[in-house]
């Protein structure tokens, strides 16, 4: 019987060999590392290098440099990494799980869901801070999860890919209309609003890092150690079972670590597009079909394309600065279309 560790039988080689892919998991760490220092030393305002060590180093409370780096970027920097592991990982797991290459946070409801509890809590218990909120935010993605997975799991069938789809789109209208309705009755509500429905890492201090972390810490683990569950589970059902695989406790642990990746990421960034969409595809050009070599490819990946458009929105509006949602639609959409021109959507 094949372990649930091997590759999944019949699935297609990884396009490189093994050296080449740990090679590469280093050059995007490295990467990853440059984008974030970048992040903290580019804005409205330039921060040499030098003077952002001394501010971890030998911080100086009377410095007006230190202070910014020690409580502006350092911690929009942080939570931009965090989201973007998030939603990368939870990209691969939702397209894993629904077997569907066009499977990301929207297409259960998740980010709707979001939106529409945080909007509750701005009209109706009057919360202005966003860590207040936040919590709001997560409630709302969890329960939309747990809503289009109980629905879809009605039936003989179980969830299926197809009623994952279903549920997920009612779901997201629902939601969506739902949210209007109570914008349109609240102007301060919308106002507020607003500023969280395009995604932005701007404003984010260590009060929501540490808010969002035990959540994003919990799904990040569970979602790297279920390589080998979604292997199987890609494959179909019928044939996982066949294979000695527990579907439904599969679909649960996966559906936990989606839940709270996605639900902490939205309800702490907004609802960032086309990150957990695109670049599960580019890492899957890399690494081939498995998800044990795919998932931590998007972990570092992800994290990138989210800090990477945020720089780039501090660089091209100066002073201002345009919102990081919407650049990774920018950037994301144009990559996504390139790749499926070019090829067929990367198989599962």
């Amino acid at each position: 019987m094949t372990g649930l560790l091997d590759p999944p039988p019949g699935a297609r080689p990884a396009r490189t060999p093994a050296p080449v892919r740990m090679l590469g998991l280093v050059v995007a760490a490295v990467v990853l590392v440059a984008v974030a220092v970048a992040s903290v030393m580019v804005g409205a305002k330039e921060i040499p290098i030098s003077t952002v060590l001394d501010a971890f180093l030998h911080f100086d409370p009377t410095n007006n440099d230190h202070l910014f780096v020690r409580v502006e970027r350092a911690p929009r920097t942080v939570i931009g990494l965090l989201a973007g592991a998030a939603l990368g990982l939870a990209g691969c797991i939702m397209q894993a799980l629904a077997r569907n290459p066009l499977a990301d946070p929207g297409i259960l409801g998740v980010n709707a869901g979001a939106a529409l509890f945080i909007v509750v809590g701005i009209n109706f218990f009057s919360l202005t801070a966003l860590t207040g909120y936040v919590w709001f935010g997560f409630l709302g993605a969890a329960l939309a999860s747990v809503l289009v997975y109980g629905v879809s799991a009605l039936g003989r069938e179980g969830a299926t890919p197809i009623k994952l789809a279903l549920a997920g789109a009612a779901a997201n209208a629902a939601f969506v209309s739902l949210t209007t309705g109570v914008l349109l009755t609240s102007t301060d509500a919308f106002e507020q609003f607003r500023f969280w429905q395009v995604g932005s890492l701007a404003g984010r201090q260590w009060d929501v890092v540490v808010s969002v972390l035990p959540f994003l810490s919990v799904g990040i683990l569970i979602a790297l150690c279920s390589g080998g569950l979604l292997n199987t589970l890609t494959l179909g059902d019928d044939l996982a079972k066949a294979l000695g695989q527990n579907v439904a406790r599969a679909r649960v642990v996966s559906g936990v670590a989606v839940v709270l990746l996605c639900g902490a990421a939205t309800a702490a960034v907004g609802p960032i597009a086309f990150v957990g969409l695109a670049v599960p595809h580019v890492a899957r050009m890399i690494t081939g079909p498995d998800n044990r070599r795919l998932l931590p490819y998007s972990l570092l990946l992800a994290p990138i394309l989210v800090l990477g458009a945020d720089v780039l929105g501090r660089i091209i509006a100066r002073p201002g600065e345009v919102q990081v949602g919407i650049l990774t639609a920018a950037i994301g959409a144009p990559i996504f279309i390139a790749l499926v021109r070019g090829r067929k959507v990367a198989q599962l």
